[in-house]
């Protein structure tokens, strides 16, 4: 089964120093029928002014993946950690039994990031957080892994039985992606417009939840640049 979610389905918010795009309930935004979908339950595009961001905060119990898309990110929190990304990176924080940290956009130009939480596979770990970097030129008509439990160079370690992965695919381009059967599949267009094997087409910033299929053609209709998640 193939569900899309157009951009125009998301939730939208704006504080004026933050432009976000919920795709799931979170904060002020709350819809019983969307909560999450397996352990993904955050999913939202931000867009953060030069100088600003979030605050000293606390979370628990939750896997946090930010990957940034443009401009840069300064992640600060209490286990000591101080690390400024920006694209071709990707920050992983394990809240675990607790943490606190901030996020701020420390340049002039807005930073823009990907910001995805999934519930952990076990409870009260220990928090950590890790910067990776990858390599964009190697996501060239590929599915490159970026976050995975199955960590590796370049690979965030994350404590979930999943994997991330971002590709750019050059106009006309296919891959075929294949998974375990009874998993589930997310894709996000950052960019672009992918065609779906079964006909369904996806514009910039759709998102489609697939169950029940556990091989997918995916076809560029133009320059593209998309995250697929191989889910439990």
């Amino acid at each position: 089964m193939i569900q899309l979610y157009p951009a125009s389905s998301r939730h939208s918010g704006d504080l004026g120093w933050l432009q976000s795009n919920f795709s799931f309930s979170f904060g002020d935004y709350y819809d019983p029928d969307n909560i999450g979908f397996g352990p993904l339950r955050v999913f939202n595009d931000d867009i953060i002014h030069g100088g600003k961001g979030f605050g000293a905060h606390p979370h628990r119990e939750m896997e946090i993946v930010s990957v940034v898309l443009k401009g840069h990110l300064k992640h600060e929190d209490s286990e000591g950690n101080t690390v400024t990304t920006t694209f071709g990176e990707v920050q992983r924080m394990t809240a675990g039994t607790g943490i606190i940290h901030s996020e701020v956009n420390p340049g002039e130009e807005e930073v823009h990031i990907m910001q995805i939480w999934f519930t952990p596979d076990q409870r009260e770990l220990a928090p950590s957080y890790e910067a990776t970097r990858y390599d964009i030129a190697k996501a060239q008509n590929a599915l490159l892994p970026i976050v995975s439990k199955q960590s590796g160079e370049g690979i965030a370690h994350i404590h979930q039985d999943l994997t991330m992965y971002i590709s750019e695919l050059t106009p006309g381009s296919s891959l075929d992606f294949k998974q375990e059967p009874n998993r589930r599949i997310y894709i996000s267009v950052i960019e672009g417009e992918l065609k779906l094997g079964s006909g369904e087409v996806l514009a910039r910033r759709d998102a489609a939840r697939i169950t029940e299929t556990s091989e997918l053609q995916i076809t560029a209709e133009q320059a593209s640049m998309f995250l697929l998640i191989d889910l439990p």
